[in-house]
């Protein structure tokens, strides 16, 4: 049925779109926090490291 194919594009795009969306929200909110805290120690060690020298 050619009739239904805009239809199919459309679902396929909105759902695209909204798992976009999610996904950067899971990350912004649980994965990326965790990589600014382990650069922040990392910066933190590495001053003490030097420090001791």
């Amino acid at each position: 049925m050619p009739q239904l194919i805009p239809f199919y594009l459309v679902n396929q795009l909105s759902f695209a779109l909204l798992a976009i969306i999610y996904l950067i929200f899971i990350m912004s909110k649980s994965v990326l926090p965790y990589f600014t805290l382990q650069q922040v120690i990392r910066v933190y060690i590495t001053k003490l490291a030097n420090i001791n020298k």
